[in-house]
């Protein structure tokens, strides 16, 4: 249930535009810098992370004791991947365009943590502590010294392949791990993107990460068994999420359930059958969920359910699958939910 902006990368630099979180996170690698600023001409710390006399057998332990790790796109979800991580104490850069945007990616992250203060949920030592782990970016080449790096930019094939790719190219350690947070696409393509397919896995979070406890990692057929155990140890035991495995199918498991539904009321408030207000009513108080799906597809955002649709449909087949013409007009029309104030509902953008 990703939100992210378009992406592309030129000349090491990630580029993103209409994102849900206009800027997304941007971090270097190198020394953080107590998160008082935007660093974008760190160089990659050379000694760190580049293993030359590794054997080739997949089944090496990738990127054993994972404590460096980067982040590709700094919106909704890029931002959340971040801040966990950086909470579970490790030292995180967030790659995104150009210093602009990284100051939006800084403010997104500490007002999260803020929030998080606010609330009773995290100490503000921890909080000034977590911010202090993070450097911005956008160079990608800032992330030559990770041992796991996380794509987290918009729900496109073409430009997420394009991320892969770079990312093979850059980051220097042969153990490191390419993960993607993909909502849908299939890891197999990504991988095949790369000359280390074993290496790339699914890790996919969900909105809002550092408040959900789940993660799915989703294997491709090239994804190696030690490649796995790694991310699972690194999502259990560092961050402390709850882990379930998927086959690398659109969907996996839990979009694959829970877009039909979405689509289902789409249907419906298309057809007149009811009001918004009402399906989502009937779904909260009938049937105890904690929000109704129209308000939950406004907060996962109407371009990225769409786009999940699309993938879903793109492989099966399923008229249950297909992103209902209502759907698709509102997208056109830039009505997507939360993040631009109307979807479904109106929001207060303030």
């Amino acid at each position: 249930m990703s939100a992210n902006g378009t992406t592309s990368v030129a000349g090491g630099s990630v580029r993103t535009a209409g994102t849900a979180n206009p800027g997304g996170s941007v971090r270097t690698a190198g020394t953080p810098d107590g998160g008082q600023g935007v660093r974008t001409d760190a160089a990659p710390d050379g000694d760190q992370g580049v293993h030359a006399d590794h054997a080739s057998a997949s089944d090496r332990a990738p990127a054993a004791g994972i404590r460096r790790v980067g982040v590709v796109g700094g919106g909704q979800m890029g931002a959340g991947i971040a801040e966990v991580c950086a909470r579970a104490g490790l030292d995180t850069v967030v790659c995104e365009v150009d210093a602009v945007a990284a100051r939006a990616a800084r403010e997104r992250v500490a007002a999260s943590l803020d929030r998080a203060v606010r609330r009773g949920r995290l100490a503000p030592a921890a909080a000034a502590d977590a911010l202090a782990r993070m450097v911005f970016t956008g160079r990608l080449d800032d992330l030559a010294d990770r041992q796991l790096v996380v794509e987290a930019v918009v729900e496109n094939p073409a430009a997420k392949t394009e991320v892969f790719a770079a990312l093979d190219k850059i980051v220097e350690d042969p153990d490191a791990v390419l993960a993607t947070n993909t909502s849908s696409l299939p890891v197999m393509r990504l991988g095949m993107a790369t000359g280390r397919a074993d290496r790339v896995v699914g890790l996919h979070f969900f909105n809002p990460v550092p408040v959900l406890p789940l993660v799915e990692v989703v294997t491709s057929l090239h994804t190696s068994a030690a490649t796995t155990a790694a991310v699972e140890e690194f999502a259990t035991r560092t961050l402390g999420k709850t882990v379930i495995r998927s086959q690398d199918r659109a969907g996996f498991v839990v979009n694959a359930l829970l877009i039909p539904y979405l689509l289902a009321a789409v249907r419906m408030a298309e057809s007149g059958f009811a009001t918004a207000a009402d399906i989502d009513t009937g779904m909260e108080l009938g049937c105890a969920h904690p929000m109704g799906p129209l308000r939950l597809a406004d907060l996962i955002g109407l371009d990225t359910v769409a786009s999940i649709a699309e993938s879903l449909y793109d492989e099966f087949r399923e008229a249950l699958y297909a992103p209902p013409p209502l759907l698709l007009r509102m997208v056109e029309a830039g009505l997507l939910g939360r993040k631009t104030g109307r979807g479904f509902h109106t929001y207060d953008q303030a």
